[in-house]
């Protein structure tokens, strides 16, 4: 039924948001005509968080290691949250080219990530 999700960001500059998914982090994507790229990105994970207010979702990077991540991307990006110590892991908050910005976590919990590529290969197998 569901064979995917598309991910939005808002950007001032979208062109300079693009070029850094393309450039800097290496997302391999399509050309959905004029220029407007799409990327496929990583495997992907969905948590459901409880709330008594009305929220907007959220859209966090995952790392392996948020130090080293963090230093390779530190001449494209403004880190805006200090790092912090989580009980699930290593959190901060990073503004890109376009001024969006994301957070961008090292997990330490359980991730869905392998589930997630295995999924994936499925979808990508030759429907029979």
């Amino acid at each position: 039924m569901i064979t995917g999700m598309h991910a939005l960001l808002y950007s001032s500059d979208p062109d300079a948001t693009r070029t850094f998914f393309r450039d800097v982090l290496k997302m391999q994507s399509v050309d959905a005509g004029r220029g407007w790229l799409i990327f496929a990105m990583p495997p992907a994970e969905l948590a459901i968080h409880p709330t008594d207010e009305e929220h907007a979702p959220d859209m966090y990077l995952m790392c392996d290691n948020l130090e080293s991540t963090l230093a390779e991307l530190q001449p494209h990006i403004e880190v805006t949250r200090s790092v912090s110590e989580q009980r699930w892991g290593k959190l901060t908050a990073i503004r890109i080219p376009g001024g969006v910005e994301v957070g961008l976590y090292e997990p330490r919990h359980p991730t869905a990530l392998a589930l997630a590529a295995e999924v994936a290969a499925r979808y990508a197998e030759p429907m029979r």
